[in-house]
């Protein structure tokens, strides 16, 4: 038995961790008197909160240290079909839900089956009734003027009105001049990319930190659209905007694991050690199934996520 501080996917506490049956397990406990304390901090896996899980070598993912993703755009038979070994546990949107022709219904990597183009509320409805039954937890819709036309206003705001029914989230990728201020305006709770078409004024800034959350894919941008996008998250998480950490893995070639060079970004943009955390989202390790990331020498004031690295037995010798 070792005393241990972890962290619950919330805040900082103390336990105990102990080789048990042949697997290692934390548990809230006051340790016996004397006993020895790990030296580091533990955490459970890391979330990506955008990933295309049908874009990559998902049977990886056990191997790495993440311990929850989020698909935002697959074929949601497929998906639903999928399985990770643990401790990876999956969530997904389902398809993209896109005007006639818009984005992403005219590219060559969108898995076969995983758009869905909504002419009228007909269409929504039974899009957002499809991706809800499949099991998502959230609706993935897309805006991109830059790439094409775009869902109305009235028809975005119907897809929000029906995905609420269901209490699931809109994620939405907004991409073009105004698309980021319009689609969080609509309704959608969440962005599937910190804003990187052009620098939001602060007062639009403000707006979007009091109503939805972005999820970062800093790395996936060159400049300009790099900095404008570091830039942006800079001023939401000032004015109490929550980030997420996402890469978009599956968007050209990068680690499926964390990510070094999104981890970068978000410092870049200003996010310490503490806020870097909460962003990255850790599996609470007490759960049954989560893996024990171990943080050597780390502490609760400086713990950086790229030096975890799987518990082991070893760490427990005394």
């Amino acid at each position: 038995m070792h005393a241990a501080t972890f962290f619950d996917g919330v805040e900082w506490r103390e336990g105990v961790v102990e080789f048990v049956d042949g697997h290692l397990r934390l548990r809230d406990a006051v340790p016996a008197s004397g006993a020895p304390r790990l030296d580091g901090v533990i955490v459970g896996g890391f979330t990506d909160h955008h990933v295309h899980l049908q874009l990559i070598e998902h049977g990886v993912l056990a191997e790495s240290r993440l311990g929850r993703v989020v698909d935002l755009g697959g074929n949601p038979e497929a998906l639903r079909l999928i399985t990770v070994p643990e401790p990876v546990s999956v969530h997904f949107a389902g398809g993209f839900l896109t005007t006639p022709g818009g984005y992403p219904s005219d590219r060559g990597w969108a898995p076969e089956g995983s758009v869905r183009e909504i002419a009228d509320a007909a269409a929504a409805a039974d899009a957002v009734a499809e991706m809800a039954d499949a099991g998502a937890t959230c609706i993935k819709v897309t805006s991109n003027s830059a790439a094409g036309p775009v869902l109305t206003d009235d028809l975005f705001r119907t897809i929000v009105r029906l995905a609420s029914a269901r209490r699931l989230p809109v994620v939405a990728h907004a991409e073009g001049a105004g698309e980021a201020r319009r689609v969080v305006g609509l309704g959608a709770a969440r962005l599937a990319h910190a804003p990187f078409t052009e620098r939001l004024d602060d007062d639009e800034i403000a707006r979007q930190a009091a109503s939805a959350s972005w999820i970062s894919t800093l790395a996936i941008h060159d400049d300009p659209e790099r900095a404008i996008a570091i830039d942006n998250v800079r001023r939401f998480r000032t004015a109490g905007g929550s980030v997420l950490y996402g890469t978009d893995l599956g968007n050209g070639p990068m680690p499926v694991d964390l990510n070094p060079h999104e981890v970068a970004a978000l410092r870049e943009a200003g996010l310490d050690d503490a806020a870097l955390l909460q962003t990255l989202a850790p599996v609470d390790p007490r759960e049954p199934h989560s893996a024990l990331l171990l943080i050597p020498g780390g502490t609760p004031s400086s713990a950086d996520p790229l030096d975890a690295r799987p518990l082991t037995p070893a760490d427990l010798k005394v």
